[in-house]
C-alpha cells in the first residue's frame, strides 16, 4: 500500500476504517519496538503505543501529507514517551517503599515472581537505570534525535522534519546527547568493556 498517496491519505483523514487499519498492520510493531528501544517497559510501550494512534486518529486533520505517515507517527510516538518519562519520575516521587514493597514481595516477604539470575538481572537493571537517567538528562530534542537517528535508525531527513530542525542543527544535538551520554555513564562509573 502506497501511504504517500494522495487518494490513501484523503481516505485516512476521513478516517476510513480500512486505511486506519492498514496505517496501524503496518506500523504498530515497528512503534513497539521504538518504545522498547526507547527504555520503555513492555506493558508501558503498548500503552504508548495505542495513546500514539489515538493522537494519530484525533489529530489527522492537520496532518498536511508533506511528511510520511511513518515520520508523523513516530514524532507522536516521542513525544508520548517523553510525557510518560516525565509522568514516572513525577509518580516515583510519591512512592513510599511500603508500596514497592508490597508490589514485589508476598507477606512472608519472598519475591512474588522470582527474578532471573539474580546478579545479572541486577547488572541489567543497573545499567538500564542508568542510561535512563542519563537519558533524562538530556533535552527533549537530544534525547528524541538520538534515539531516533542511532536506536531506531531513522534517516537524517526524517528526523530533521519531526524535530523542524536543519540537517546542521541535527548533527550539533547528536553530538552534545552523545558527549552527555557519554560523561553521565562515565560519571555513574559505566565503561566500555
Amino acid at each position: 500500500m502506497n501511504f504517500s498517496d494522495p487518494a490513501f491519505l484523503e481516505r485516512v483523514r476521513s478516517r476510513d476504517e480500512a486505511a486506519l487499519t492498514a496505517v496501524v498492520s503496518a506500523y504498530a510493531s515497528q512503534l513497539f519496538r521504538a518504545a522498547l528501544g526507547a527504555g520503555v517497559r513492555e506493558q508501558e510501550a503498548e500503552e504508548v503505543v495505542q495513546e500514539t494512534f489515538v493522537s494519530f486518529v484525533e489529530g489527522i486533520e492537520r496532518f498536511e501529507g508533506r511528511s510520511h505517515i511513518r515520520t508523523w507517527l513516530f514524532g507522536i510516538l516521542y513525544n508520548k514517551i517523553s510525557e510518560s518519562f516525565r509522568r514516572k519520575k513525577r509518580d516515583q516521587a510519591n512512592d513510599s517503599i511500603e508500596d514497592v514493597f508490597e508490589a514485589r514481595f508476598d507477606t512472608n516477604g519472598s519475591w512474588m515472581k522470582p527474578p532471573r539470575d539474580v546478579e545479572q538481572l541486577f547488572e541489567d537493571a543497573e545499567l538500564r537505570a542508568h542510561i535512563q537517567d542519563c537519558m533524562e538528562g538530556l533535552s527533549d530534542k537530544q534525547k528524541n534525535a538520538f534515539l531516533m537517528r542511532e536506536v531506531q535508525g531513522f534517516p537524517t531527513n526524517e528526523v530533521c522534519d519531526l524535530l523542524a530542525v536543519t540537517t546542521t542543527n541535527l548533527g550539533v544535538l547528536l553530538f552534545r546527547a552523545r558527549n552527555g551520554l557519554r560523561e553521565c555513564l562515565e560519571d555513574k562509573g559505566v565503561h566500555r568493556p
